[in-house]
């Protein structure tokens, strides 16, 4: 169901690469809101970074790859891909690569930003996810169904642990997809406040519908290129949802029902999907003997108005699980990086992003 690119691999300095020197790796997902080149619009005529907020918005993200030092970071949000591909480079990554493009109106406003994908390690295929038309159908969705934005799948050559397909995801928003005029000078103040109900109830239902099944067929997509090429498994993004949330709740199956116990541990793990938070947690508790002390409380990723909730994950395979009685690495850190959010200076942080950027080690199992 994709069409896959396979890509030239480049010469890395051999402080990068070696196997036998990197025994840590380093994942994050970063949604860069609204990350446009001027004089470029995004989405409104009025929304133009000046030539000083750019600089801002470019130190800022050059600063944060600096401290942390990610080897594979899964971007959102992208409108100008070049100057991402040109400023990533300058910090190491060799390797960058999108799937598609914005859409452009006007010659100069900019609609449906990408996903994009960096690298410190070869990125040796590449892919558009496609949905499964016939089962799309089968859920009752429409023939010609598509992701709200285009899936990419990156394989690279990861140390000791070889290729590993990497998916970067940007799922549907919760904004409402009925649009109203409010300003139809035809309709009473109640009527203006009818439609505006029924546009948002309705609107509202149709985008949980398109992300759940978006994540529905991303996972079906996913368990089918995991029995083709049996490569571990990265799922990183922002999921405009939570994971607890029912909508999404289902990529963390687990378990079968009216299936052999047998079977299922001999087979089942290694075709699911697993929260590196989870997994955090569950070495913690077996190396602590207070398991008490572990930390237990997640950081948001997004605040909004009074409310806060966790948009932003990562997602691994049995390879990163140190339960699974084959991994080869297991996460020994997961950091939400926030202070822009929550005690901001505008100097530093005012053309930062409203994410908080999720990052994890995974360390090589002795």
């Amino acid at each position: 169901m994709t069409q896959d690119v396979s890509l030239p691999t480049a010469a890395v300095d051999d402080s990068v690469t070696s196997s036998s020197v990197n025994t840590e790796l380093k994942i994050a997902t970063f949604n860069l809101f609204n990350y446009l080149e001027p004089p470029n619009a995004a989405y409104e005529f009025e929304r133009i970074f000046s030539a000083e907020q750019w600089q801002k918005k470019q130190r800022w993200i050059t600063d944060y790859l600096h401290e942390y030092q990610p080897d594979i970071i899964g971007f959102q949000e992208v409108f100008s891909p070049n100057a991402l591909k040109a400023l990533v480079a300058t910090q190491g990554y060799c390797y960058f690569e999108v799937v598609d493009q914005p859409h452009i109106i006007d010659d100069f406003i900019y609609q449906r930003p990408v996903v994009a994908i960096a690298s410190r390690y070869p990125i040796i295929n590449l892919s558009a996810v496609q949905p499964n038309i016939e089962l799309a159908q089968q859920l009752g969705l429409t023939s010609n169904f598509a992701f709200s934005r285009k899936i990419l799948r990156a394989t690279i050559d990861i140390p000791h642990i070889g290729n590993c397909d990497c998916y970067v995801v940007h799922f549907k928003s919760k904004r409402t997809m009925i649009d109203v005029d409010e300003k139809n000078n035809t309709w009473s103040p109640e009527k203006t406040i009818i439609e505006s109900l029924k546009a948002q109830v309705a609107g509202s239902w149709g985008s949980t519908i398109q992300r759940g099944s978006e994540a529905t067929l991303l996972m079906m997509a996913m368990i089918e290129r995991r029995e083709e090429s049996a490569n571990p498994m990265i799922l990183m993004g922002d999921f405009n949802n939570t994971l607890a949330d029912g909508v999404l709740s289902h990529i963390l199956t687990n378990t079968l029902r009216f299936v052999s116990t047998i079977d299922r541990d001999a087979y089942l793990a290694k075709y699911c999907l697993y929260d590196a938070w989870d997994l955090l947690q569950s070495v913690l508790a077996n190396e602590d003997e207070n398991t008490s002390e572990v930390e237990t409380v997640r950081t948001p990723t997004h605040y909004f108005g009074a409310t806060n909730s966790v948009l932003d994950y990562i997602l691994l395979s049995c390879e990163f699980d140190a339960n699974y009685h084959d991994s080869l690495y297991e996460v020994s850190a997961h950091h939400t990086y926030d202070r822009h959010l929550i005690n901001p200076i505008f100097e530093r942080d005012g053309e930062s992003t409203d994410h908080g950027v999720v990052s994890i080690t995974l360390k090589l199992r002795s």
